[in-house]
Formats: structure tokens, C-alpha cells, sequence
């Protein structure tokens, strides 16, 4: 039985249901059910904060799973997985790769920027105040996409963004490059 189907949550439990009725209304394939149903379970082995089986079932998800847009939410999560075990340089590898495939997920800036402001704020304690410059100004730029795709959302790095002097209302806003990865 698909762990999905064992929770005991009451929403969890309507999820799965309405999730189900949806599969069989939809028209899909065998391989979309079944990649459907391991992003399922890993998304409910994550947030009991069973990682290693939710790890266990994205990746037969990214296995069966060939549409780059789900694709994308699945790298996502195994990003934060990786960013709540603290593998943070991992992490911004399922982060990058989920906005290769699609670029309009501003919760991934937001956590790659998160990523690279704890590394610079790591960099002044070693006293490097240059890399921590660096650091600093690459969360920036994750933060100013993050907000340019959700402008009404992540208002403490709005703040920050002001504070620093890294705002700028004028910026423009392109879209995603691999030319701005850090790792």
C-alpha cells in the first residue's frame, strides 16, 4: 500500500482521495499514475521527516516522471531535503536543476538565497569579509528574482535588500540564466 494511503492525517487523507479521483478522471498513462503516486509518498515521508524514504521515492518518481514542469517540483523537494540536512552545496544542485526546468519557482530563489546569505554570514566569522561580499550579493540576486516572481511575498528579504542597499526598484528583471550559479 502507498505510504500516501497510510496517513493519518485528515487532510493528508482528502488530499489522497482527491488526488486519486483526479487520476482516474484525467487521461494518463500507467508511468503518469505511478510517478504521480511515489511524488506522493515522498512528499508525505518529507513532511513526517522520514528523508531518506521520501529521498527514496523522488527518485523513482524523476525515474517515471518525463514532464520537465513536475520534474521541477520534484527536484525542488529533494532540494530541501538536502538543505534540511544541512548539505547545502547538494541542495543548490536540486535548485538549480528544478529552475532549468522551470524558471517560475520563486521558492527555490528564496532558498538558494537563504543558502548563500548563511555562507556569507559563515565567511565573516572566518573572517572573510570579501567572500562574505560575495556571498551576500549573489542571496541578492536570488532574493530580487524570488520577489520580481512574487512581489507580495518575502517581505523580511525586501527588508534586508533595503537595509543592505542591494534593493533596486529599477532593476530589471530577466529571466533565468546559468550564468549566475554559485556553488
Amino acid at each position: 500500500m502507498p505510504r500516501s494511503q497510510r496517513n493519518d492525517n485528515f487532510i493528508d487523507k482528502t488530499f489522497t482521495i482527491l488526488a486519486d479521483i483526479l487520476i482516474r478522471i484525467l487521461p494518463t498513462t500507467k508511468r503518469e499514475r505511478e510517478a504521480f503516486i511515489y511524488y506522493r509518498d515522498g512528499m508525505s515521508a518529507q513532511s513526517e521527516g522520514e528523508y531518506a524514504e521520501a529521498l527514496g521515492s523522488y527518485y523513482k518518481a524523476m525515474r517515471l516522471e518525463i514532464d520537465s514542469y513536475d520534474r521541477s517540483y520534484i527536484l525542488y523537494n529533494i532540494g530541501l531535503i538536502h538543505t534540511s540536512n544541512g548539505n547545502h552545496a547538494k541542495a543548490l544542485e536540486y535548485y538549480f536543476q528544478a529552475l532549468e526546468r522551470n524558471s517560475f519557482l520563486p521558492q527555490a530563489f528564496n532558498n538558494m538565497a537563504v543558502i548563500c546569505h548563511y555562507r556569507g554570514e559563515q565567511a565573516i566569522y572566518q573572517g572573510d569579509l570579501e567572500i562574505s561580499e560575495a556571498w551576500f550579493d549573489q542571496a541578492a540576486e536570488y532574493w530580487r528574482r524570488a520577489i520580481a516572481l512574487s512581489p507580495d511575498n518575502y517581505a523580511e528579504a525586501q527588508n534586508w535588500l533595503k537595509i543592505t542597499g542591494r534593493f533596486s526598484p529599477s532593476h530589471r528583471w530577466e529571466s533565468w540564466n546559468n550564468s549566475t550559479r554559485v556553488a
